[in-house]
């Protein structure tokens, strides 16, 4: 799958991606102002699929199809699964003595893991997300 991605085309960047970059930059930017003063709004801001929509939209706006953009958010519901665990374990490792960066570390091994298991798990009903 990697070697069928143009990355001559991905790393190259034009006018309409440094809008790109800037929207997407600045709800990134506006979130974490937001944390400063409330963790919780944050993380609900954070939780509301920003990303994903504002790729969705570039997408239209780049005329791919409707059934590339289908893709993509069916990708993403299922992708976003694995990711789950650590929004719950990240915190118990913080609560129970661990350090930031080790804990971090860790829950991003064990995403890793989820993920693979994930992909693996599903190609057993039919639905492979990382097609060969």
């Amino acid at each position: 799958m990697m070697n069928r991605i143009p990355w001559q085309d991905v790393l190259s960047f034009g006018p309409k991606d440094l809008v790109k970059i800037l929207v997407t930059a600045l709800v990134i930017v506006v979130v974490t102002k937001v944390q400063v003063f409330s963790d919780r709004m944050s993380a609900l801001l954070i939780a509301l699929p920003f990303t994903s929509l504002i790729a969705m939209v570039w997408m239209h706006q780049e005329k791919q199809s409707a059934s590339r953009i289908a893709g993509h958010a069916e990708g993403t519901f299922w992708f976003v699964l694995p990711t789950l665990p650590m929004f719950l374990i990240l915190p118990w490792m913080l609560r129970h003595g661990w350090t930031f960066w080790p804990a971090l570390g860790a829950n991003c091994l064990i995403t890793i893991g989820c993920f693979w298991l994930t992909v693996v798990g599903l190609r057993q009903f039919g639905l492979d997300l990382m097609p060969k």
